[in-house]
């Protein structure tokens, strides 16, 4: 049976002053498939790593209450004896492999579950073509993209057939076909063989529609809990859709495209196209990188791409997982050698890698910050300041670093590199695991530095943010440039086009379509 129930469950970190987690209990049926939302820090990674004991066994802490999964109590039950009901995929995925190959990896959790090399090899086959990443098999997890990580973290999940799979934010580095691949495997999974499925998910577009339930959670209590058409539409980090129901005063609010263009068609109105997003006063070029090509051992990284940067440009750069975005901003950061092409910049560049954790050192975000000014040996400590309030950083200033949650780690990231100054920003994969509101403050703080001068370049997977935030567009694919332009010329028409492009073209965002509604 997949049942999963948590009763009245508590649980502290070790040497933490609070409770992250307050007398939580429900009970998820065998079969339903239900999204956990809430915003960064709420709680929700902590509530997910219960559901198979990691959190206390491994964790340590304050625990109290129960977890039952398939029957067994976490009290009762290590993490391991979990490994044949629950299937768990981490928020970082780099964190779960444990062989320096894709297939093995995969096959890893079925030996210790003593499973025949025949029955081994047909389940390593199913998941490798259900996620789409055969192709990757015979390749080390540590020469893939974040994405495609991801995708082979989930595969290593489903391989054991659980009963009841907990995924912590299994789209965030995922590109949008990626992301339907993997949502709708789950949702096979779910469908045909019944399986329980718990998911942490910001990015609602696609994973709502799909629910059965959805929960809420704020300050490690469950504040909501039901339909999600109902619990989600109040919701900050609601689909797209519904907040763009919500500007419009739609009654009821659509949590689906489809849902949204069947009220859109009863309007008597016509949007007309807006200007596009421009840079108030364009400078001069900060960084070029022309016709450069770059190989990763046997695989093409980038193949003849070429891209500029001017002073007071946002540009946002697309394109599916293995696409050659990370490697661009490498290159374009001067950390990545080319084999053909050249590179120049003006001035100096800052780059914020994918896995924020790897810039972390000092003991508290504050010094994390202090820490790169003293570096580059200036004594402005209001620059500090500045990003720190530019990131909503100043109530966590005082937490240590790995304390953070996904969302907070990438803030933090960016404002310890940002505080340099630098003019140019490189920002790969920023929003992944931010809330709303965390997205939000990201998106003021990219156009705040675009408006002083600088400029920002950001890969990303998010067509919503590259809508709201980017004066242009670039679109790799095999690592060349296939596309370039403003927003809404790159992504008119385009299969994953931005959901209020969708229902009411050629507006692009929310505020757009309430600005031509209220003219």
């Amino acid at each position: 049976m997949g049942t999963l129930t948590f009763d009245g469950v508590h649980y502290r970190y070790g040497g933490a002053d609070r409770d992250v987690v307050h007398d939580v209990s429900f009970t998820l049926q065998p079969g339903e498939l239900t999204v956990l939302v809430g915003a960064s820090g709420s709680g929700k990674s902590t509530l997910l790593r219960a559901a198979n004991g990691i959190v206390p066994h491994l964790t340590g802490g304050t625990f109290s209450g129960n977890v039952v999964a398939a029957g067994r109590s976490i009290r009762d039950h290590t993490p391991r004896e979990f490994a044949d009901v629950v299937g768990f995929v981490h928020q970082d995925p780099e964190a779960q492999f444990v062989v320096d190959h894709v297939e093995s990896d995969i096959a890893f959790v079925l030996e210790n579950l003593g499973l025949d090399g025949a029955a081994m090899r047909r389940r390593v086959e199913e998941v490798l073509d259900a996620l789409g990443i055969a192709h990757l098999r015979d390749r080390p997890p540590t020469s893939l993209s974040g994405g495609e990580r991801q995708r082979c973290a989930i595969a290593g999940a489903l391989a054991a057939s659980p009963s009841i799979l907990v995924l912590d934010e299994p789209t965030s580095q995922l590109d949008p076909q990626g992301a339907d691949d993997v949502l709708a495997a789950l949702t096979r999974l779910n469908t045909d063989l019944g399986t329980t499925v718990l998911l942490a998910e910001h990015r609602l577009d696609r994973a709502a529609p799909l629910a059965d339930r959805a929960m809420i959670v704020a300050d490690g209590r469950l504040v909501a809990d039901g339909d999600p058409a109902t619990t989600l539409v109040t919701y900050d980090g609601a689909p797209t859709v519904t907040l763009l129901g919500r500007a419009l005063a739609w009654n009821p609010l659509p949590l689906t495209v489809k849902a949204a263009r069947r009220i859109a068609g009863t309007l008597e109105r016509t949007p007309t196209p807006p200007p596009d997003l421009r840079p108030a006063a364009p400078g001069p070029t900060l960084v070029t990188v022309e016709d450069a090509t770059v190989r990763h051992r046997t695989a093409r990284a980038l193949a003849g791409a070429s891209v500029h940067v001017d002073a007071g440009e946002v540009v946002a750069l697309l394109g599916r997982n293995g696409a050659g975005k990370s490697t661009l901003l490498r290159v374009m950061a001067g950390l990545q050698t080319t084999d053909r092409g050249r590179r120049s910049a003006t001035g100096r560049v800052a780059y914020v890698p994918q896995e924020p954790g790897s810039l972390f050192s000092a003991a508290t975000v504050t010094d994390e910050v202090h820490a790169t000014l003293r570096l580059l040996g200036t004594t402005d400590m209001n620059l500090a300041e500045r990003w720190l309030d530019r990131m909503g950083l100043h109530e966590l200033r005082d937490r240590h670093p790995r304390s953070l949650s996904g969302g907070e780690r990438q803030r933090l990231a960016i404002a310890a590199v940002a505080v340099g100054a630098a003019p140019v920003l490189l920002l790969d994969e920023p929003t992944r695991g931010m809330d709303a509101t965390s997205r939000s403050v990201l998106e003021r703080a990219i156009a705040e530095h675009a408006a002083e001068g600088g400029a920002v370049v950001f890969a990303t997977h998010d067509v919503e943010l590259a809508a709201r935030a980017a004066h242009r567009v670039v679109v790799l694919g095999d690592g060349e440039v296939v596309a370039e332009g403003s927003a809404r010329e790159v992504l008119a028409g385009s299969l994953f086009a931005p959901q209020v492009l969708r229902v009411l073209p050629p507006l692009l965002t929310v505020a757009e379509a309430e600005a031509w509604w209220n003219r």
